[in-house]
């Protein structure tokens, strides 16, 4: 059997017992999270806002939401708390992580209730929603909890049809061709999805024999075919013609990544004009503008933003925030 499915097995043991305990802590935390926030100040209905976690020290952990045009501003707090979010056309993917070994995939409404739940096994790492809303993606750690360094690290990353309810576990079950040919290996990761607006097509993040690659992806088909090396955690322009992506200096992630964007038409790539490490799955603001977290001392981390065409100069976009995504 797999190694990967006995420890799929072994994740859902686990959840099995830890279920009954979760439930109780989780409405603790919802009672003190209550009085964080204003109910009802935040929803996810598409408008001129930006959505984002907090890491400000009085409403860690809690969705908030500032004006797209002063995000600086004053911000709305949510008594809803994720560890990693995302959102877009009404929906959002909230990934809390329940304990040590564990993650709950959250599919939330306009209003922030519950329309789905996804136990799993691992620790959170990425979340997207398609632009449409329909279709959501995850992907958790199961082994390792970083993508620096070395290989001892081991993701699974799902995709899921709001509409329909189908979807798939891990995308490692996809028929993979590399380079134009049929492959398949042992140590397939998938992680960092980003859709196209037709809620089928995507790219994402594929590692396999030391090297990462850019993949494009037929969700309907269930096949990834790679595009080009040491490109990580793509996100696609509004406009569908560009992709926003972090790759490893020298191709060594121990040195930590660049952001850049990729010309999907003409395979030109354009360094942006941001000299720090940037370990995050960035976001168009809007066709011209990038915006990613970097870290700011233990617990904080800060939304920064840059142009999209190598021009200009880094600017801070979101104090006290990270995962941030744009609801209009």
């Amino acid at each position: 059997m797999h190694t990967r499915t006995l420890i799929a097995i072994a994740g859902v043991v686990v959840l099995a017992t830890t279920a009954v305990v979760y439930i109780g802590l989780s409405a603790v935390r919802n009672r003190g999270a209550a009085v964080v926030g204003t109910a009802g100040a935040v929803t996810l209905t598409p408008g001129p806002e930006l959505l984002a976690r907090s890491t400000a020290d009085a409403d860690r952990g809690h969705l908030v939401t500032v004006s797209a045009t002063d995000p600086g501003g004053p911000r709305a707090v949510s008594p809803v708390s994720c560890t990693r979010v995302h959102a877009a056309g009404g929906t959002g993917i909230c990934l809390r992580q329940d304990s040590d070994l564990t993650t709950e995939v959250v599919v939330l409404d306009e209003q922030l209730e519950k329309k789905r739940e996804v136990p799993l096994f691992g620790l959170p790492s990425r979340a997207r929603v398609s632009p449409s809303g329909r279709m959501v993606t995850w992907t958790v750690f199961v082994t390792g909890d970083s993508y620096s360094g070395g290989t001892f690290f081991s993701t699974r990353t799902g995709i899921l049809d709001t509409a329909t309810g189908e979807g798939t576990r891990t995308l490692e079950d996809y028929a993979v061709t590399v380079n134009g040919e049929p492959y398949s290996a042992a140590d397939v990761n998938f992680w960092g999805v980003t859709f196209a607006k037709d809620d089928n097509r995507f790219f994402a993040t594929m590692s396999t024999g030391g090297r990462r690659y850019l993949v494009d992806g037929d969700f309907a088909s269930r096949t990834v075919r790679t595009v080009r090396e040491n490109v990580e955690c793509p996100s696609l322009s509004p406009d569908g013609t560009r992709l926003a992506f972090k790759s490893s200096v020298d191709d060594d992630p121990a040195r930590g990544w660049r952001l850049s964007v990729l010309d999907l038409s003409t395979a030109t790539v354009t360094p942006l004009a941001e000299p720090r490490n940037v370990d995050d799955q960035a976001v168009w603001i809007d066709d011209r503008t990038v915006a990613y977290a970097i870290p700011r001392g233990i617990g904080h981390s800060d939304v920064w933003s840059v142009p999209a065409d190598g021009s200009g100069t880094p600017r801070l976009l979101l104090p006290d925030g990270e995962s941030p995504a744009v609801l209009g």
